[in-house]
């Protein structure tokens, strides 16, 4: 099996419940390909170890508070997960649910009430494919999202457990300062150690210093549930993943052509950015001014040749997943001579925190 290649031992402390105080003060995990050189340090001194001139790529989705406890017609509690990534916002949403829902029920936000069948706090479910429930919405997009960000909650990972945070400190912990196009079910989890003051340092040239020979730009991928699924026998033989919509803006296209051009490096904050970038090289790299959309289900595993990103930033993630599998086939074309799992090993030594809110890596 494939994902014992990428298991490891993880002490359940590691597992971090909450993000460090202020976020920049999480550690990082530098790892220098070309010397094999291993640094620790925190993020808030990202910018002394990121290549000269730069170009920063973030992720500028926002999470939605999309996990609901709706109630059945009897009364009975159901929490479901809207994979608001996956909606066309026009049909049914997509939705996981922590037991089994009946086609053709009625679910509703708040106990039912005798007439209650035309409230617009109510979901149909028209179908069911495996695990995944379609609910119609009685209400329209713009009424939809309006009661989640009043009656959602924070789909922090399962396997978060015991934080501390209550939902109004998740609601902004568990989202990039810079998010603001909302439509995922999870968070690009790198881009949780930058703040405000680091951002500053990085990007603001009024005071040209070391931190900022850096420039940024932004992309969008939305982001679902499936980047932290193990990886299945059918992503294997098919080749491709779970899919998600992306957008890149002709600003973005055009920063990127320009800082290949000149031999200068471009960093993927994250994996998503990473998948973004990947799945549209030809035609990032190609003469264009067009901005560039539409959905992704790009696999990237070894062997495989990165056409954008010189260096990338990234947490340390789920055992047998295909993050860890994309980390590796960076590690592998960039010719390092430590793999994924041998990272992380030597992070669990020096006891990095791991997972969503856990600490960074930057692999240059």
């Amino acid at each position: 099996m494939i994902s014992m290649d990428y298991s490891y031992h993880l002490p359940e402390e590691l597992i971090a419940s909450r993000p460090s105080v202020p976020r920049d003060a999480a550690r990082l995990f530098v790892y220098d390909t070309a010397g094999d050189g291993v640094t620790f340090d925190t993020f808030a001194h990202l910018g002394d170890h990121l290549p000269s001139r730069s170009l920063l790529v973030f992720n500028d989705t926002k999470v939605v508070p999309a996990r609901a406890e709706l109630r059945k017609e009897t009364g009975g509690k159901v929490e479901v997960l809207f994979l608001v990534n996956e909606w066309d916002r026009r049909g049914p949403i997509p939705a996981i649910a922590d037991r089994k829902i009946n086609v053709g029920s009625t679910l509703f936000f708040g106990v039912p009430r005798k007439g209650a069948g035309a409230s617009p706090l109510s979901f149909t479910a028209v179908r069911q494919d495996e695990n995944i429930f379609h609910l119609k919405p009685r209400c329209s997009v713009h009424e939809f999202f309006a009661i989640l960000e009043k009656k959602g909650i924070t789909p922090i990972p399962k396997y978060i457990k015991g934080t501390p945070l209550g939902e109004a400190a998740l609601r902004k912990q568990y989202q990039a300062v810079f998010g603001r196009k909302p439509a995922s079910a999870a968070a690009p989890t790198a881009s949780l150690h930058f703040t405000e003051r680091l951002l500053h340092r990085l990007f603001d040239g009024r005071i040209k210093t070391r931190d900022n020979d850096f420039t940024r730009t932004f992309v969008t991928l939305h982001v679902g549930l499936g980047t932290f699924a193990p990886v299945s026998e059918e992503n294997l033989s098919q080749g491709t993943l779970h899919t998600e919509s992306f957008s890149i803006p002709a600003s973005a296209r055009a920063a990127i052509r320009r800082h290949k051009a000149a031999g200068a490096p471009v960093v993927a904050v994250g994996t998503t950015v990473v998948r973004t970038l990947e799945s549209q090289a030809a035609k990032i790299l190609a003469r264009g001014r067009i901005p560039l959309s539409g959905a992704t289900d790009i696999f990237i595993r070894p062997p495989h040749h990165f056409r954008i990103a010189d260096a990338m930033i990234t947490n340390f993630h789920l055992p047998g997943t295909s993050l860890m599998m994309l980390v590796q086939a960076f590690l592998e074309d960039k010719g390092a001579r430590r793999s994924v799992v041998d990272l992380y090993k030597t992070a669990i030594e020096n006891r990095f925190r791991f997972y969503s809110f856990g600490d960074g890596m930057l692999i240059k």
